[in-house]
């Protein structure tokens, strides 16, 4: 058991039998009446985001999950496959669970996978990504100037904006967090 003392962001806890992780917090002490601390708290399963608030010392069930680096394989039928590199075990998991990652996951690619009782809940990509462009439309000479950006297709299918300077063949360096180009790269 924990209490609100304890809080801090990425803490999975749970609440009426159901799995949530601590997005934000913050803890809040009135001038009348007693402390409390107000809370987002994201639903694992559905990724519902609530809105919380604890009585100061109040306690909640701690839950531990495990993360483990595991290889992108591939994907097929609704699942994605999973290597783990130690003991070489494959581990499915179906898109419904992997969320918008799916749509940046290259094959190859190491990923954390987040599993508790044995059962997985998800992935975490790296912060950041390389992704060849496969399909953009050419830059137009002196279109630079306002800083433009034009669509791009890139290697899992997913499409975002990037500079006009930006060519089919190129290497992008992406964000997962927020799946925006950062960018060129010479890999």
């Amino acid at each position: 058991m924990a209490t609100t003392a304890n809080f801090r962001n990425g803490m999975a806890i749970q609440l009426e039998g159901q799995l949530f992780t601590i997005v934000e917090f913050q803890h809040v002490k009135p001038g009348k009446g007693g402390a409390f601390v107000r809370t987002k708290l994201k639903n694992v399963k559905t990724k519902a985001v609530l809105d919380r608030t604890f009585r100061a010392g109040e306690k909640v069930e701690e839950i531990r999950l495990e993360r483990k680096q595991m290889q992108y394989l591939y994907h097929t039928g609704g699942i994605c496959y999973f290597m783990d590199s130690e003991t070489y075990d494959q581990l499915p998991i179906s898109v419904e669970e992997i969320d918008e990652a799916r749509e940046l996951l290259k094959e190859g690619e190491t990923v954390t996978v987040i599993t508790w009782k044995n059962s997985p809940l998800g992935i975490e990509l790296p912060i950041f990504v390389n992704l060849k462009v496969v399909e953009t439309a050419p830059g137009v000479k002196g279109d630079t100037a306002s800083g433009g950006t034009k669509p791009a297709t890139l290697e899992p299918g997913v499409v975002i904006q990037v500079p006009l300077f930006i060519k089919t063949g190129n290497t992008v360096r992406i964000d997962t967090r927020t799946a925006s180009y950062i960018e060129r790269t010479t890999e």
